[in-house]
Formats: structure tokens, sequence, C-alpha cells
């Protein structure tokens, strides 16, 4: 990746900590939109790239509900919107414990 790249990457880090899918997903699709940078950098130059990797919308919400033997149970649902242009955001509800906000944002970025 060329040096706009790497700062707009490393910037995505120090907002997005601990989420080590997403930084996966940035991480290629940078390294699939250097060629094309190169070639039309007004893309650059208008944040484009800044802009791609900010969510327009994040949300997350508790779902209680009863399992079988009549124990409350607890979960989070997430909602990550990048983009209202591209229609309907990625989310849903998650019941698996390791999903977490950077899971969801992986899912919605790619």
């Amino acid at each position: 990746m060329d040096s706009q790249l790497e700062r707009t990457y490393e910037a995505v880090l120090r907002r997005n900590p601990g989420e080590a899918e997403f930084h996966q997903a940035v991480r290629e699709i940078f390294e699939s939109l250097g060629p094309m940078l190169d070639k039309n950098p007004r893309y650059v130059e208008a944040a484009v790239l800044s802009r791609i990797c900010e969510p327009e919308r994040q949300i997350i919400f508790r779902v209680p509900w009863v399992d079988d033997e009549g124990s409350v149970r607890i979960n989070r649902g997430f909602r990550v919107e990048f983009s209202s242009v591209l229609g309907p955001h990625k989310g849903g509800l998650r019941f698996h414990p390791s999903v977490y906000l950077g899971t969801i944002k992986f899912l919605g970025f790619e």
C-alpha cells in the first residue's frame, strides 16, 4: 500500500481498536483499490477511503428471551450500515458469545 493508504489504515486502527476482523477487511479492500487510486488521486483528495471506513449508523441492542428451561437469557443484537445508498444494513441477532461489533462491521464492509 502507498503512504496515503497506510496513513488512512492506521487511522482506522486507532478509531476501531480490537476489531481484528474489521481491520482485515479494510486492509484487503485498500490493497485491491491501490492501483485505481494511483490513477485517480481525486478519490484520495476527497477522503473517500476515510468515509467508506466509518459506518453511517451502528446500533447495539439487548434481546432478552426465555430458554426451554425457563431461564431468562440476554443476547446482543447488532445493526451496522456503512452507506444508505447500498440498501439495508447488515446485522441481526447473534447468539454466539464470540460475536461483537467488529465481526458485524467486517460482514458489512466486504
